[in-house]
C-alpha cells in the first residue's frame, strides 16, 4: 500500500475527527478569504465612487457626509446652496466641467437625483444604454441597472416619487409608495402624487453607487416644490477641474463664502477608507484567533491518530519501513486534511461572496467581486499549508524518535 493510499485509509478511519478537522480549517480559511474581498472590494468601490470629479462643492458642515451623499448616494445633504454657485464655478479658467446636482426625494427607497445628462458622457464616456435614451426634458427619468432589476422597471413606465430619503428596508415595487419615517438626519417622506416621471432608458451596469440611483433633470426639485426664483436652490455641484491647481484655487474662492464649502473628493474618500482600515484590525485580529484555534485542530487531530496507531506504527518499522515512512504517514495525513480544508474554504469564501454581493451593494454601493483573485490568496494558501504543516510535524516527530519494540509494545 502506498504512502498516499494508507493515509486516506486513517482518515477515514477517523472519519468524523476528520471532518471537524477540515470544517475548522475550512471556516477559517472562509473567513479570511471574505474578509479579504471585501477589503479589497471596499477600496476599489471608494476609488471608482466618484470618478474625474476631484471637487465638491455643497453646504457647510461634514465634508465626509456631503461627499457620501454626493456620489455614493448614502445618508442625508448636509444641505442646500444658492443656484448661482454652478454659475461662478463654471466661469473659474480652473475648471473644466460642472454639474449641478438636486436630491432629496426617493423612489421606492432609491434616491432620485437630478443631475444634467452630459453627467454621464463626462464620468463614463460615450457607453451605450443598456435600453431607451437619456432625458432631455422635465419629468423624464434614467434608472440605474440595480434599481431596474429590482423594481423591475421597463422603458415607458411611470411612478410617482417621494419626499425624503428612506432606508431600502422600506421599498416595495410597483406605484404604491412607501411611508414613514426617515433615517437619522432625514425627514419624513410625503408623496408627490401629482409629478409623474417617465422611464426613458436605462443604464448598463456601472459597478458604481449610481447602478442605485434614479436620474432626472436638475429642476425636477423645483417643479415638485413649486419653487420659483431665488428660492430655487440645488445640493451640490460636481467639479472636474482642468488642473490641481484650478481646483485649489475654486476651493479657496468658494469655502466658508455664505454658507458653502468646496471639500478635495479624495481626502473625504480617504477619510472613510482609513476608518474601515481601522476597523478592519479588529477583525485581522479575530482572523488570527480563528487560524490558531484551526493549527490547534489539526495539532489535537494528529495527536489522537498517533496515539491511536502507535501499535501499527510499531509493525511497520519491525516489518522492515524505514523511520522516513512512518514519519510520512502522519505529515501526509495532515497535509490531506489541510488542503481539503483549504480548497473547501476558498469555495466557502467565494460562495459567501456571491451570496451578500447584492446585499452589500444595496447598503452601501460596494460591489463585492466574488470572482476576484488577487496575490493575497496565494499568501492565504501559503499560510495555510505551513500552519498544517507545522502542526503535523509535532506528532510526526515523537513517533519517529520513538524504537519500533516501545512503539510495538504500547
Amino acid at each position: 500500500m502506498n504512502l498516499f493510499s494508507l493515509s486516506l485509509r486513517n482518515i477515514r478511519h477517523r472519519l468524523f475527527l476528520s471532518f471537524l478537522t477540515v470544517c475548522a480549517i475550512g471556516a477559517t480559511v472562509a473567513f479570511i478569504v471574505l474578509f479579504s474581498l471585501f477589503r479589497d472590494s471596499v477600496e476599489q468601490g471608494a476609488e471608482k465612487g466618484y470618478g474625474p470629479f476631484d471637487l465638491v462643492i455643497g453646504a457647510q458642515g461634514s465634508e465626509t457626509q456631503l461627499v457620501l451623499n454626493t456620489f455614493y448616494h448614502i445618508g442625508a445633504p448636509t444641505g442646500n446652496i444658492p443656484a448661482n454657485v454652478l454659475e461662478e464655478a463654471r466661469r473659474d479658467s480652473g475648471v473644466d466641467k460642472a454639474y449641478a446636482m438636486t436630491t432629496g426625494d426617493n423612489y421606492n427607497g432609491f434616491p432620485v437625483v437630478g443631475i444634467d445628462p452630459e453627467y454621464f458622457l463626462t464620468r463614463y464616456g460615450d457607453r451605450t444604454l443598456k435600453e431607451g435614451a437619456l432625458y432631455t426634458k422635465m419629468g423624464e427619468a434614467v434608472v440605474g441597472s440595480h434599481v431596474a432589476q429590482t423594481l423591475g422597471l421597463h422603458v415607458g413606465d411611470t411612478f410617482t416619487g417621494a419626499h425624503g430619503l428612506v432606508e431600502e428596508e422600506g421599498q416595495h415595487s410597483g406605484e404604491e409608495e412607501t411611508g414613514g419615517h426617515a433615517g437619522e438626519g432625514e425627514t419624513e417622506e410625503h408623496s408627490h402624487e401629482g409629478f409623474l416621471y417617465t422611464v426613458t432608458g436605462i443604464l448598463p451596469t456601472l459597478n458604481t453607487p449610481d447602478d442605485r440611483a434614479v436620474f432626472t433633470t436638475v429642476d425636477y426639485a423645483w417643479a415638485v416644490h413649486e419653487l420659483q426664483g431665488e428660492d430655487r436652490e440645488i445640493t451640490a455641484v460636481l467639479v472636474k477641474p482642468s488642473t490641481l491647481l484650478g481646483a485649489h484655487n475654486l476651493k479657496q474662492t468658494l469655502d466658508g463664502n455664505g454658507g458653502v464649502q468646496a471639500a478635495y473628493t479624495s481626502k473625504a474618500v480617504s477619510d472613510v477608507v482609513n476608518a474601515v482600515d481601522q476597523g478592519s484590525r479588529l477583525v485581522e485580529i479575530l482572523a488570527g484567533l480563528c487560524v490558531l484555534l484551526a493549527a490547534i485542530t489539526i495539532l489535537l487531530s494528529l495527536i489522537a491518530a498517533a496515539g491511536e496507531r502507535t501499535k501499527d506504527a510499531g509493525l511497520l518499522r519491525l516489518l522492515g519501513k524505514p523511520k522516513s515512512y512512518v514519519w510520512m504517514t502522519l505529515i501526509s495525513e495532515g497535509l490531506i486534511l489541510t488542503l481539503t480544508g483549504l480548497a473547501a474554504g476558498f469555495l466557502a469564501g467565494h460562495l459567501a461572496a456571491l451570496l451578500f454581493k447584492e446585499v452589500l451593494f444595496a447598503k452601501a454601493g460596494v460591489r463585492i467581486d466574488p470572482y476576484l483573485w488577487n496575490a493575497e490568496h496565494g499568501w492565504i494558501a501559503a499560510g495555510t499549508i505551513a500552519i498544517g504543516l507545522l502542526a503535523s510535524l509535532i506528532p510526526a516527530f515523537r513517533m519517529y524518535r520513538l524504537h519500533p519494540l516501545a512503539l510495538f509494545k504500547s
